[in-house]
């Protein structure tokens, strides 16, 4: 018998049993990657059929689900987020989404078993091992992420809404009071320092932020109510400003039928001040706003003047210089309240750069992905009378509102005397901003100058540096 030198005759040996370990490693892969496009679909070709038919079953009715509310959102999209954000579809969601995740690896373990890794070679097992083993990982790990992120909705939204009547909007429009306030030890009572009207528009979400000044003086309040009767003429006592109507409410609670009577009383004044009908009002805390700047990466701001960093009953620790910045949520914080070095006026226009700011830069990746800082930071930082019914539309109108320049207008000197005002101009003042908006869709520049004349016996104008400050509030930004 003669033995045939392969290398002697220039040819290669191949081993029978590498090579059928080679096609047994092929298939075991392709057997883990056929469950993760197509659950179920390794069983159907060599298995148990029964749990491959369940699987595809499964599998296939999540694809339509998820193929129906695509159609919805295109369709409707306020219905889409009616229903995506009812409280008893996210608590379904999030459990749906666990079990999917636990199902799903089963399936992707069996395909794996399904390869015979005990039988291949130790490096055809390890590397078919890896494989299954990130195919489980990635599968289930984005299910776990997604059926959290439907949790910390559905918690945040629970923490900061409320359950109440929702409210229709006044005139074709939804009129929401933002406050900004920084309670503390060192502070008397909680007066709002930021005090803005988000006018929206229930149809196209085209928006107006009006500012208020907080020393806003002899603010009127509705005939019949209580603060109008202890003050019939207007909130005439000693260092009665805007800003202190939810202090002293406070202080007199036992004349009131509300449960939180400052938010009530001070919602009455602007009101009367603006001549808008509130929907809800949202309670910020700036420190809790802070930390939500900072869950997000910071905020983008063209900064127009060199702004202090403290100062404020503390030593200036440090300045934000002009030009583009990108602000952390302590220089952000600092940004919209300082006003060591300019004034009131100056800090309103700064606070309305950086709303605007967040509502444009607040994309739904960024949301996505710090999802749990920012549920961390909303639940400290906003109380409102929003009910959770209601919180789809505004949702919705948020959406509309970032497509579309946001304008402004600001109750301020020269044009509005804060020590005497004139409230029937102011009001005028705000239906102009309205109008033009609804009527052009385009930020307005600054219309309280060009379009009406300034107030000279403004005791708080007399400062020419205040004067210019003024004029140029809307483009501060």
């Amino acid at each position: 018998m003669t033995t045939v030198n392969h290398s002697a005759l220039g040819g290669s040996y191949h081993n029978p049993e590498d090579a059928s370990s080679r096609i047994q490693l092929r298939r075991a892969i392709i057997l883990v990657l056929m469950s993760l496009v197509i659950p179920g679909s390794a069983q159907l070709v060599q298995g148990n059929r029964r749990l491959g038919m369940n699987a595809v079953r499964v599998w296939l009715g999540s694809g339509l689900i998820a193929v129906l509310l695509l159609i919805l959102s295109a369709v409707s999209r306020s219905l889409f987020l009616s229903l995506v954000m009812n409280p008893v579809v996210l608590k379904l969601g999030q459990w749906a989404l666990i079990a999917l995740a636990v199902g799903w690896a089963y399936v992707i373990f069996d395909a794996w078993r399904l390869g015979r890794p005990l039988e291949q070679k130790s490096a055809h097992r390890i590397a078919g091992t890896a494989v299954g083993t990130v195919s489980i990982l990635g599968m289930a790990g984005t299910l776990i992420f997604a059926s959290h992120a439907v949790a910390v909705v559905n918690e945040v939204s629970g923490d900061v809404f409320v359950s109440g009547a929702v409210s229709k909007p006044h005139d074709g429009r939804y009129n929401i009071l933002l406050l900004g306030t920084d309670s503390g030890k060192d502070r008397t009572g909680m007066r709002p320092d930021s005090i803005n009207i988000a006018s929206v528009d229930a149809e196209t979400g085209r928006a107006v932020l009006i500012g208020l000044p907080r020393n806003l003086q002899n603010v009127p309040f509705p005939e019949g109510s209580v603060m109008n009767q202890e003050f019939p003429n207007g909130f005439d006592c000693e260092g009665c400003y805007l800003n202190a109507v939810n202090t002293w409410a406070h202080d007199h609670a036992d004349r009131f039928d509300e449960d939180d009577p400052g938010i009530h009383a001070t919602m009455e004044a602007v009101e009367e001040v603006t001549g808008l009908s509130l929907n809800y009002y949202a309670l910020v805390n700036m420190k809790g706003f802070s930390k939500l700047v900072d869950s997000v990466g910071g905020v983008r701001i063209n900064v127009r003047e060199r702004t202090a960093i403290g100062g404020i009953g503390s030593p200036i620790r440090g300045w934000i210089e002009p030009g583009e910045q990108q602000l952390t949520g302590d220089q952000a914080l600092w940004y919209a309240r300082s006003r060591v070095m300019n004034d009131d006026w100056s800090r309103m226009g700064r606070q309305k750069c950086v709303l605007n700011a967040m509502v444009q830069q607040l994309n739904p990746q960024k949301v996505l992905l710090n999802m749990g800082d920012i549920a961390k930071s909303g639940s400290a930082m906003i109380s409102t009378d929003i009910p959770r019914q209601d919180m789809s539309v505004f949702v919705n109108l948020a959406l509309d509102t970032r497509k579309q320049p946001l304008s402004s207008v600001s109750v301020v000197p020269p044009v509005i005397n804060t020590a005497d005002p004139d409230y029937a101009k102011v009001r005028r003042l705000i239906s102009t901003a309205i109008e033009e908006s609804e009527a052009i869709g385009t930020p307005r520049a600054n219309l309280e100058t060009a379009t009406l004349k300034p107030v000279d016996d403004s005791p708080e104008v007399k400062d020419p540096k205040k004067v210019n400050q003024s004029k140029n509030l809307d483009t501060v930004c």
